[in-house]
């Protein structure tokens, strides 16, 4: 009997922790994906509007967290249609050949209260390199149909050629900075069958 208890009392411990890594979906409709850099002597931004993708985080072990997400790259927005279809050229991102990045982390390491940096591969034009992401927990909220919904920002800072972006190199810089923001959402299996 002693032997039973203790084996229930080890499996109801293990399902409380397991319990605490909660997968949130990227909702691609509040969720961006922006970049700058320097044109001649000023900025140029742009942002992806279509993102997709899953953020596994663990509250209770944020090292055991993963994230993963797609950008669309013919989702590029700069309020100009013909620099828009520029982007999308071989110049740039050649999207008929690579129709999107991704990202995928290999390790989270809690740098503050709810700050972190994640490492991980992204690719961009078939090249994969490894980019270190600063990451921010805005919050975790109520949603809409029970879900629960959280906020994060990311920024990094890479260097375009690396992912052989290199047209312009007297007119653009070749540091890039990324602006991420997404809201992503988890709903409960009792709450996704009502």
């Amino acid at each position: 009997m002693k032997r039973l208890l203790t084996l229930l009392a080890t499996l109801v411990l293990a399902v409380a922790v397991r319990a605490d890594a909660v997968t949130y979906k990227i909702d691609p409709v509040h969720s961006s994906v922006g970049f700058s850099l320097r044109h001649l002597v000023s900025k140029f931004s742009a942002t992806f509007t279509k993102v997709d993708g899953a953020i596994t985080f663990d509250e209770a072990a944020p090292e055991k967290s993963s994230v993963e997400a797609t950008v669309a790259i013919g989702s590029v927005n700069t309020a100009n249609e013909k620099r828009e279809g520029h982007l999308k050229s071989p110049d740039f991102f050649d999207e008929a050949k690579f129709p999107t990045a991704t990202f995928k982390s290999s390790s989270w390491k809690k740098t503050g209260e709810n700050t972190f940096d994640v490492a991980g591969d992204l690719t961009i034009r078939g090249t994969t390199k490894p980019v270190v992401l600063q990451v921010s927990l805005l919050g975790t909220g109520p949603g809409m149909g029970g879900a629960t919904i959280s906020g994060w920002e990311a920024t990094a800072k890479i260097n375009r050629n690396d992912f052989g972006v290199s047209y312009g190199p007297k007119m653009l810089g070749d540091e890039v900075t990324l602006n991420i923001s997404i809201e992503a959402g988890h709903k409960p299996a009792a709450a996704a069958k009502s």
